[in-house]
């Protein structure tokens, strides 16, 4: 019996920008920044000068003035992702997606009849590099947690297998941040304890963290912290709901356009999230935590069902409005989105606001992007790069 876990997380290098570097020889190992206004993706020589994804168009290039900007190709990426599935898919059946670029492989039943599942990751890799041109990062564990956290260490191009008898000797070690659920608030809270690493998480009883944390994040670090994760790889799960949020600092800003920042970029995962399970929504949720620890919901639900960016940013755009008294007179350290009453988007008739050929050539940039100003003519001219000088912070790949 294989002393290996059997989960794989395989994750994309730098997706988008890769694609471009596959596509253009003159781009391969030179800085590469997709995007206009923002930075939507970067090389790993661009991420080398600081560039980083979000960040405006005029940070970045100040960090590495000889990069080379291109504008996003969606249907480029979309097409990349589709093959690299398939990929996936013919490795063993048992696939979960998580987004365009990644998703957990339970490789368990092929251990009797292929490889191991080191061998199986190793063949993965060399087949997507093979097939679609592409570096992906593999990491191999018992859980799906640990098999995430092994390709995040292992990034950029690498194989990471974590042995059974060696989880908690790795996971210790790492930085808190490596914890699902902690962001730089939750890490805030942790250091202000003296607690800075994976193992002095795990040193504490599970009532101290929830004194600190709260009942929920607490139980769920402390079983994290210990790699207690049952969860199996779910093959064609039918999700309620689709959600993402941003925990802010308490001294982040929170004027209109710095929560309209986070807004694009929650509605931007979520909104590829629909389209790549093949999913619509008719009714999006704002929720909001207050720096007084007092929570708001508020939700809209739309006359037609979608999946495209825009019609789900407006609605945010409006909820937001409808709370920024709130906001004013409360401070906010929280921003979360979701969608819910889910459908297939083959299951209803939409209602399209402009030709076949333009709506899918928005859709697909607004996949990455959408301008602070809510105007569908401004929208366009951003994305298609006529108006470059615009900073507009989004959310990572």
């Amino acid at each position: 019996m294989s002393r290996e876990g059997t989960i794989l997380h395989a994750d994309l290098d730098a997706f988008y920008a890769s694609v471009e570097q596959r596509d253009d020889p003159r781009l391969r190992g030179r800085p590469v920044i997709v995007g206009g206004g923002v930075v939507l993706a970067a090389s790993y020589e661009a991420k080398a000068y600081g560039v980083a994804t979000a960040m405006g168009a005029t940070q970045a290039r100040s960090l590495c003035p000889h990069a080379i900007v291109v504008p996003p190709r969606m249907s480029a990426y979309s097409a990349a992702s589709k093959a690299v599935f398939e990929v996936f898919r013919n490795t063993t059946p048992l696939v979960e997606g998580l987004s365009i670029d990644e998703a957990f492989l339970d490789v368990g039943g092929l251990r009797r009849i292929a490889w191991p599942p080191s061998g199986i990751a190793t063949r993965l890799r060399a087949e997507v590099l093979e097939r679609v041109g592409l570096p992906i990062t593999v990491g191999v564990a018992r859980t799906k947690f640990l098999a995430k956290v092994a390709s995040g260490v292992a990034k950029p191009d690498g194989l990471l297998v974590v042995p059974p008898e060696n989880e908690l000797g790795f996971l210790h070690p790492l930085a808190v941040e490596r914890l699902w659920g902690v962001g730089k608030v939750t890490a805030a809270k942790l250091h202000e304890h003296g607690i800075s690493t994976v193992g002095e998480v795990a040193e504490l009883p599970e009532y101290i963290l929830v004194s600190i944390l709260g009942r929920a994040l607490g139980r769920h670090l402390h079983a994290l912290a210990h790699n207690l994760d049952p969860r199996p790889v779910q093959v064609g799960r039918r999700r309620r709901s689709i959600g993402a949020q941003r925990a802010l600092g308490r001294r982040a800003p929170t004027t209109p356009e710095a929560i309209d920042a986070v807004a694009i970029a929650l509605v931007d995962r979520i909104a590829r999230r629909l389209r790549a399970a093949g999913r619509v929504s008719r009714t999006v949720v704002l929720r909001l935590r207050f720096a007084d620890y007092s929570r708001v919901t508020r939700s809209h639900t739309l006359s037609q069902p979608t999946c495209a960016t825009e019609a789900i940013l407006t609605t945010v755009r409006a909820l937001v409005a409808r709370a920024m008294p709130l906001i004013e007179q409360r401070g906010l350290t929280l921003v979360g989105v979701a969608v819910g009453n889910l459908d297939d988007d083959d299951a209803v008739q939409l209602v399209l606001p402009f030709d076949e050929e333009a709506g899918a050539a928005l859709d697909a940039v607004l996949d990455t992007l959408h301008d602070r100003f809510g105007s569908a003519a401004v929208t366009r001219a951003v994305l298609l790069g006529h108006d470059p000088g615009l900073t507009i912070p989004l959310l990572p790949e």
